[in-house]
Formats: C-alpha cells, structure tokens, sequence
C-alpha cells in the first residue's frame, strides 16, 4: 500500500488497483493514475484523485443519469489503447464543472471511457457532435417530459406472440 496525502486528507492505495490513463488526461497529458475516491453521500458523483500530483482531483458522474440517450462506443484504437474487445464492458463518464455560480455542468464533448476489465480509462474528444465541453444539467421538468416520451414509446410497442 501507498500514501498520499490530498485535499481528502491522506489516502491509502495499491497501486495495482489505481484507474489507469495510458494516454493521461486532456490538459493533464502527464498524469496516468487515479484512485477512484469512496463516494460517502449517496449521489451519481464522484471524485478520481490523481496519485502523481496531490494538487489534482476531478469529479467525474455518468452522464446517462441525466442524459438518458448518451451513449459512446469506443472505436478500434480505443480498444486497444483499453485493452479490451468489442463484447467487453465499457461505460462513459464526464467530468463534472462546479462553478462559483453553482451551474454544474458536464464535458460530454470529451468523456472519460472507462474498462472495468482492465482498470484503463481513455479520454476521447468527440467530432461532429451536437454535445458541448460545457452542458448544463437538464431542468427537472426536461428529465420528466424525455422519460415520459420513451415510456409511451415502450408501450405502444406490440409485444411479440409466441
């Protein structure tokens, strides 16, 4: 076990079990190792702490919690860089932006794609995409309305006879 002392105070770790960048992060192309922080409040956020620079922490969420219809696919060389194939398990996570005005607001243009598997995570930029650096969450009302619509879509869908 290792050591390090962060804004959390200090912190034990493996090494072995830190979330590895091959390719670092954009912006933070030197730091490759993080330890997935334990969430103490019951809430889709959560904190990865860098094991190289004490200095850096991101809050990270999956974004479908709030964007149902997110999804991203990593491509070939993204599998590589993953070590992993196209039935393995992989998920997107956004980094989260808490400004002094209290307007979260997530970086779905250039998600985080993390392989459980392989304990590897990649930030990718995506291209011709409709989503920002900076999305505002969605309005309560937004989250209702889109959950209401693929709801009715479900049930208007005749079921199979077997």
């Amino acid at each position: 076990m290792k050591k390090l002392v962060t804004r959390f105070g200090e912190i034990e770790y493996n090494h072995e079990e830190a979330l590895h960048f091959p390719q670092g992060l954009i912006g933070f192309e030197n730091l490759h190792d993080f330890v997935v922080m334990p969430n103490e409040k019951n809430g889709p956020l959560f904190w990865i702490q860098s094991v190289e620079d004490p200095e850096i922490a991101l809050v990270l969420t999956d974004p479908t919690n709030f964007f149902l219809d997110y999804k991203v696919v990593p491509n070939e060389g993204e599998m590589q860089t993953l070590n992993i194939d196209k039935d393995d398990e992989c998920h997107a996570l956004s980094v989260v932006t808490v400004p002094e005005s209290k307007e979260i607001s997530l970086n779905l243009a250039a998600p985080i794609i993390f392989a459980p598997s392989t304990n590897r995570a990649i930030q990718v930029i995506l291209e011709n995409t409709q989503y920002q650096i900076q999305t505002p969450l969605p309005k309560v009302e937004e989250v209702k309305e889109t959950t209401r619509k693929k709801s009715s879509k479900k049930s208007a869908q005749p079921e199979a006879n077997n």
